[in-house]
């Protein structure tokens, strides 16, 4: 696994290209906040996005990707992660995860986030914050830690925090991102006895943590893409794409590059310009 994989290293021009993606990525999820409530199909909010895509003149990564039929990722309650939109129409305190990537130029930026509607069970919104903590855990030891391995750590650690025996999906996990949507290296949500490669400037990482109120075993559902929870307990899913530069951290995705959540971390944010 570690260690034997051709890792793409970026120039900071390329990381200044994927900046943009990530920013056009950024705008489709405001979007889809924004119009994300309970009455809406899960297709509406793919369309949102694809019209916020195309007026950046940017190419949703997802659409055709090995025949994916849709801007968005939009995973509802039980399912996880590859959620296809279509007519099932959202309700009160249902928990929506929402998964977007975008290339410019060539480049790719990817995240997404999980959001609770109204009427919402605690549990569910606990779930999503635990999710979304997780995933800043991660994020911040890329900038503090010496191999891969520390960001599953940090996950791990989160999680177990939290103190609610939340469920780590292991079969869905971060990736390598840039020229391609999905290149080495992965990025484990889980503490192993690999330690990884060593962390380096050029380094684009999409870290994504899932996690479910139950068990982690998951399966695939008969359209060969909706992975959801074997339990039927609910999942929350949350993601940036982290550029590692020769002075720290810049998270591509986020508006800030990730400064005010980093700040929680003692990180302090590193655009490379």
């Amino acid at each position: 696994m570690f260690g034997r994989e051709k890792i793409e290293y970026k120039t900071a021009e390329q990381v200044r290209v994927m900046r943009r993606a990530g920013l056009v990525v950024a705008d489709a999820h405001a979007a889809v906040r924004d119009a994300i409530r309970p009455g809406v199909t899960t297709a509406e909010l793919d369309a949102v996005a694809a019209e916020v895509i195309g007026a950046a003149g940017a190419t949703a990564s997802f659409l055709g990707y090995h025949g994916y039929p849709a801007t968005l990722c939009v995973s509802v309650n039980d399912e996880i992660v590859h959620g296809i939109p279509g007519d099932r129409v959202l309700e009160p305190g249902d928990v929506v995860s929402v998964d977007c990537g975008a290339i410019v130029d060539g480049w790719h930026g990817d995240a997404a986030f999980t959001v609770v509607l109204p009427d919402a069970d605690p549990a569910d919104v606990a779930l999503s914050d635990a999710t979304e903590a997780a995933m800043w855990a991660g994020i911040a030891a890329l900038a503090t830690g010496e191999r891969l391995g520390a960001v599953g750590e940090a996950i791990e650690d989160s999680v177990e925090a939290a103190g609610t025996g939340y469920g780590i999906v292991q079969e869905y996990i971060g990736h390598g991102i840039g020229s391609a949507m999905h290149q080495p290296p992965d990025v484990l949500n889980y503490r192993t006895r690999e330690r990884g490669p060593r962390l380096r400037a050029g380094m684009c990482l999409a870290v994504e943590p899932m996690l479910t109120r139950g068990s982690r075993m998951t399966q695939v559902l008969e359209d060969d893409w909706t992975v959801v929870t074997v339990d039927g307990s609910r999942s929350a899913h949350w993601e940036h794409t982290v550029a590692i530069g020769p002075d720290g951290v810049w998270v591509l995705t986020a508006p800030d590059g990730g400064a005010q959540a980093l700040a929680a971390h003692g990180v302090t944010v590193a655009p490379w310009e």
